[in-house]
């Protein structure tokens, strides 16, 4: 075989070993390799060339990068701060709404109820929840919103019977608590209620809860100014009471024993826990904890003596053709209030649902101010009736004895001043008894500011002597606002009136007349320690509270003088039997008191006053009468006393 004809060797293009053996073979073989090659490279310059690695090694530095920012930034969400929006998620899944605690009811002594609690309905109202316009919106949008808030707001309105500004207003004045349920309308109807709960799918923020109303005895006329009302608490009250738990929806005391007692009578409010919808729509309870029910409190007063003394003071205003009076009557053994009359009054029923503005207007510009407290809180001047306590004052210095005697020629004069007694003619010789019963205004003026050879007290030992009794500080009654009087003195004048202390000054302030004011209840329990024999007592309303007798203890102080206050009771009883207040003496028990006719300034007639006490030898009442600007204290306040002590006599008295 020639070199030509050798064979040779090729591998096919499907991957067999072939051969071929002339040369016209090879050179279409070599042709094909060549076409396929090019085919190869134009099939490679199509598909571009290799990434390099420099491009690649950035390309993954990137997204390692990225993948870790992204993890890092999940990490902080869920681990650094997942606690706070895990709160804020359940805040918006979880509605926690307080349950407000039933409040504990009033009760006088012998168990009649004086305010007690009854259901009703109330609309609430949650301000965030309400469509609100945000600044980064578009103008159509934000007129949209504006529309759509108006819109619930108005209908709501509609259906408790409410203007959409009032809601407004409700809402700006607890702004600070926006996601809170705030009152909007307390003691909706039953059919009022169910009308708005069909509507509270359409009114976002609003719900209807039932609730309760206080509701107040209506037999006794004067029982608002002891027991006071309840309302709404507004915004300052919150602010002041959101760390005691108490919430914009809560009612608080306004007045009265509601006020003074409010840590008492309000318990302890509950929580719910309530899962909603985006909406608002409740999904299920989470959890609840039931409310502590306040505690019922029973009271010293009596009601029936309450309304019969408010029975008897009518014909006596009229008489006297008076507007004004006041009645304390405390019990003198522990200082348990029996009766407590300010008059004119108000019904406290009016301020439980929110009293209308024509309403409340007629009662603030009464002129006789049937809203103000004034057994408690008013001062007056106290004419006679604070003789008793100058006697005692004297007595207790040595200025006089049981024995000293004065004569009464009419009055005293001091150079070219006079000081009259009020009888014509001065009373004769007179003693302390006698000065007390027949109210000498003479023996006061020398055993109060001296005459001649006589030393008196002086206006020092005299306000020392009557703080003793009570007079210029609070009683420490259980009541707010209470008044604490006036004693004058030496200095209060010089700052006040630019005017030195002069002996006239004493004389008046010995006969309870100048610029000495005194409260109802204070005579009543300054005269409650004559009664007792010189035991300080504090008058007090509140006597059981649970069904626990609430304790009681003596006021601290110097103690009494027993011989001096002896005399001084002596002769508050020769006043019924020979004195001012005679009429009394008909009575089937015996009694003691002081009458007093009080000089109020002004071309305006004169206090009544009369305090006393009974049955003498072991009273169980003391009573301080007050009409205002209604004459003398013997022909206006005694017969009132008479009725008084005669009731309490055949009702009360073993």
């Amino acid at each position: 075989m020639s070199r030509s004809d050798s064979p040779i060797f090729v591998i096919a293009n499907d991957g067999r070993l072939g051969s071929v053996r002339s040369s016209s073979s090879l050179k279409a073989i070599d042709e094909s390799v060549t076409r396929t090659g090019w085919e190869v490279a134009s099939r490679r310059d199509t598909l571009g060339s290799p990434v390099p690695m420099r491009r690649f090694r950035a390309a993954a530095v990137v997204v390692c990068a990225t993948f870790l920012l992204l993890v890092g930034r999940a990490a902080h969400l869920q681990v650094v701060e997942g606690a706070s929006y895990r709160a804020q998620a359940d805040r918006n899944r979880v509605q926690t709404r307080v349950i407000p605690p039933p409040r504990g009811s009033v009760f006088d002594r012998f168990g009649m109820p004086l305010a007690v609690n009854v259901p009703t309905f109330a609309l609430t109202l949650v301000p965030s929840a309400l469509p609100r316009v945000s600044a980064e919106d578009p103008p159509e949008r934000q007129e949209e919103t504006r529309a759509e808030r108006e819109r619930i707001l108005a209908r709501a309105g509609a259906l408790a019977d409410l203007a959409p500004e009032d809601i407004e207003t409700f809402i700006e004045e607890f702004a600070a608590s926006p996601r809170e349920a705030i009152p909007v309308a307390r003691g909706l109807s039953y059919e009022t209620a169910m009308r708005l709960a069909v509507e509270l799918p359409h009114l976002p923020g609003f719900a209807v809860e039932t609730s309760t109303l206080r509701s107040y005895d209506t037999s006794s006329a004067t029982i608002g100014h002891v027991l006071g009302y309840t309302g709404s608490i507004s915004a300052a009250e919150l602010a002041a009471l959101r760390e005691q738990g108490y919430r914009p929806t809560d009612a608080v005391g306004k007045v009265g024993l509601e006020k003074s007692a409010e840590d008492v009578l309000r318990g302890v409010p509950g929580r719910t826990a309530v899962e909603v919808n985006a909406s608002g729509g409740e999904m299920r309870l989470i959890d609840k904890n039931d409310p502590v029910p306040g505690t019922d409190v029973t009271l010293a007063l009596d009601l029936a003596f309450q309304r019969y003394a408010e029975e008897r003071l009518r014909p006596a205003l009229e008489a006297s053709q008076a507007r004004k009076a006041s009645i304390v009557a405390i019990d003198p053994r522990d200082g348990g209030i029996r009766a407590l009359v300010s008059w004119p009054a108000y019904d406290p029923n009016l301020f439980v649902n929110g009293v209308d503005a024509a309403t409340y207007r007629a009662l603030t510009e009464d002129p006789d101010h049937p809203l103000f407290p004034r057994a408690v809180a008013g001062e007056f001047p106290s004419g006679s009736t604070f003789k008793p306590f100058v006697a005692y004052a004297a007595l207790r210095e040595g200025i006089i004895t049981e024995r000293t005697s004065f004569l009464s020629t009419g009055g005293v004069r001091v150079g070219v001043w006079f000081f009259p007694d009020w009888r014509v003619g001065g009373h004769g010789m007179t003693d302390v008894r006698k000065a007390i019963a027949e109210s000498v205004n003479s023996f006061f003026y020398i055993i109060g500011g001296g005459l001649d050879a006589v030393t008196g007290l002086g206006v020092d030992r005299i306000t020392a002597y009557a703080r003793q009794f009570g007079f210029g500080k609070e009683t420490g009654v259980d009541l707010p606002y209470e008044a604490d009087g006036f004693l004058p003195s030496r200095t209060w004048k010089e700052e006040a009136k630019g005017e030195r202390w002069y002996v006239g000054d004493t004389y008046h302030l010995s006969i309870g007349q100048g610029d000495f004011l005194a409260t109802p209840l204070q005579m009543a329990a300054a005269t409650a320690i004559v009664a007792n024999g010189g035991t300080r007592v504090t008058p007090r309303l509140v006597e059981r509270a649970g069904g626990e007798p609430v304790p009681w203890t003596p006021v601290d102080g110097d103690p009494f003088d027993a011989h001096a206050l002896n005399v001084v009771r002596q002769g508050m009883r020769q006043t019924v039997t020979d004195g001012s207040a005679r009429s009394l003496n008909a009575l089937p028990r015996a009694v003691a008191g002081k009458t007093g006719t009080a000089q109020p300034g002004g071309n305006v007639p004169t206090h009544a006053w009369f305090v006393g006490f009974g049955p003498y030898e072991d009273p169980d009442l003391a009573i301080a009468i007050l009409i205002e600007n209604g004459g003398e204290g013997s022909s206006v306040a005694v017969p009132l006393a008479n009725d008084l002590f005669a009731w309490w006599f055949e009702h009360r008295t073993p």
